[in-house]
């Protein structure tokens, strides 16, 4: 597993030094499917940063308590786990509605935390995906931001077109990159210091696209376990 995430590692960094990038790209490991001790057989190489998709294995996988390395939820998140997320993740990455972003502040704060979350956008057009796609209820969320104590808005995550057209998939990542910049620029108060985009198909031209976090599965872990 070292030489797979050293590969990894060598890749991205190589994508950074073709394009002229000097700051930091972060690896998220994804991890769902795939059983606490791959995960820590992870952690043992350095890697510190894993990605799951649904709560309920967050739940049974996951020790509550776990200071060496963080845990971010990269699913769509129903209205109903909402509470049970807020509890045992640290930074929720896939927040894709107005409703949804209150419902966290809401747990959090009576949970006495505050919780950094990604709002994601629908780069693809395809309805099957998750993630913002109207101007209007996105903005809606950066405007209340201020009022939001429970919740710490960190930047965006997206899902690339599920295709090999390098055109198209750079094209998606340029418009989040452009509509991150512009929340910058609208919204001086918030980090926006996170930009999660790129998965194993497209993370090189992630990071050429400006990209600050790409998330792996199957080049770390080895095919997923179904069962």
């Amino acid at each position: 597993m070292a030489d797979r995430i050293g590969t990894i590692l060598e890749q991205m960094h190589q994508a950074m030094l073709s394009c002229g990038r000097v700051d930091t790209v972060e690896l998220m490991a994804v991890s769902k499917t795939h059983p606490l001790e791959a995960v820590l057989a992870a952690v043992d190489c350095g890697q510190l940063l894993f990605g799951e998709n649904r709560v309920q294995e967050i739940q049974t996988k996951f020790p509550e308590t776990r200071n060496a390395y963080q845990v971010h939820l990269i699913g769509h998140l129903q209205s109903n786990k909402v509470r049970k997320a807020v509890g045992l993740v640290d930074a929720i990455d896939s927040v894709d509605s107005l409703k949804l972003v209150r419902l966290i502040n809401a747990e959090a704060l009576k949970l006495e935390k505050r919780i950094p979350i990604l709002l994601e956008w629908n780069t693809s057009g395809e309805a099957a995906k998750s993630g913002f796609t109207n101007d209007k209820e996105f903005f809606s969320v950066l405007d209340e931001a201020p009022q939001l104590q429970g919740v710490e808005i960190r930047g965006l995550m997206t899902i690339g077109p599920l295709t090999d057209n390098e055109t198209m998939v750079r094209t998606a990542f340029a418009n989040l990159r452009n509509l991150a910049r512009t929340c910058s620029e609208r919204y001086p108060a918030l980090s926006f210091d996170t930009l999660s985009m790129g998965m194993s198909q497209d993370f090189l031209w992630a990071i050429k696209e400006g990209s600050t976090m790409v998330r792996i599965g199957t080049a770390i872990f080895g095919g997923r376990d179904y069962r």
